[in-house]
């Protein structure tokens, strides 16, 4: 089995050597595919691939990996899961690791997280996928808890259905301290609650309308996800703020089922109100389409 190593804090960060590392002492084959910068924050971005010629790369010695072979890309995590599955490094992956983020990704913020959305892409390869995380600290940084625990779901992914995907959430403590690990839902909470408009003298006021050709900064006001006690116990903030670890399965996009198709059906009315708009003539499941054409630029892309 062959097990990608990414994160999007970096290729140098200490939170992809330490799950590399996990990820190696399985006995299974690793390759670390990562971005050369931080790119937190991408979520399943993968930039503009149709305006470029290629995608710049660097190979990379990490101390304390061995002979693990690591790359640098000039792109987000989500574009090296997709590199990496297509044969830009050599046979494609069975599994990815995605992390070891330093910041938890927990409730809607998950939604932005390239750790994250370097998970979910490989889910869309039918990949089975796990992203960690831990808890922002100090150095020391405890990378040993989230790398034992992201060892030990190895060989559960490994047996998992195609497109299987976990979202691992740890504190910043030592494996002896750490209160316990449950499934957690997720949350509804984000980390951005507001921007005001920032006068320059210190002070922030509600929005201002700028004049055409002015500028301005909009300060937010941030909130580390599961720092707030106002959350359900049984979510995967509300049990990173009681000191447990957090292990949620996640889906990326998907068609809408049943509850849709009311919405859906009235769309459909509605824009059959419009003069010359009808459902056509029903298409023949036998006639020749060009997959290029029925995916569009963006798709092509990410193929699977």
């Amino acid at each position: 089995m062959r097990i990608l190593v990414t994160n999007d804090d970096g290729v140098r960060a200490p939170g992809i050597a330490a799950l590399a590392l996990a990820a190696a002492g399985t006995g299974h084959e690793v390759v670390v595919v990562a971005p050369m910068i931080d790119y937190s924050g991408s979520g399943a971005a993968v930039g503009p691939v149709h305006s470029r010629d290629g995608v710049d790369y660097e190979a990379h010695v990490i101390e304390g990996l061995g002979d693990i072979p690591t790359y640098g890309i000039d792109g987000p995590p989500a574009l090296a899961v997709i590199l990496a599955c297509v044969g830009g490094f050599g046979a494609r992956p069975d599994l990815v690791l995605s992390g070891i983020n330093h910041g938890i990704n927990v409730g809607r913020s998950a939604l932005h997280s390239g750790t994250v959305g370097a998970a979910l892409t490989g889910a869309h390869f039918g990949l089975r996928c796990l992203a960690v995380s831990i808890r922002w600290g100090d150095d020391p940084v405890p990378w040993d808890t989230p790398a034992t625990l992201a060892a030990c779901l190895v060989p559960v992914l490994a047996e998992a259905p195609a497109g299987t995907t976990l979202n691992l959430n740890v504190p910043n403590v030592a494996m002896g301290e750490l209160r316990g690990l449950r499934r957690g839902r997720l949350g509804r909470g984000g980390t951005i609650r507001s921007a005001v408009h920032d006068s320059g003298d210190g002070s922030a006021v509600p929005h201002v309308a700028l004049p055409p050709g002015q500028s301005g900064t909009l300060r937010l006001d941030l909130t580390a996800p599961g720092t707030s006690l106002r959350v359900q116990p049984d979510t995967d903030a509300g049990l990173l703020v009681r000191g447990y670890a957090a292990l949620t399965p996640l889906v990326g996009v998907r068609e809408a089922g049943a509850e849709a198709d009311d919405v859906v059906d009235a769309g459909l009315d509605a824009l059959y109100a419009v003069p010359g708009v009808t459902p056509g003539v029903e298409p023949q499941l036998d006639e020749g389409i060009d997959p290029e054409a029925v995916a569009g630029r963006e798709g092509t892309a990410a193929s699977a």
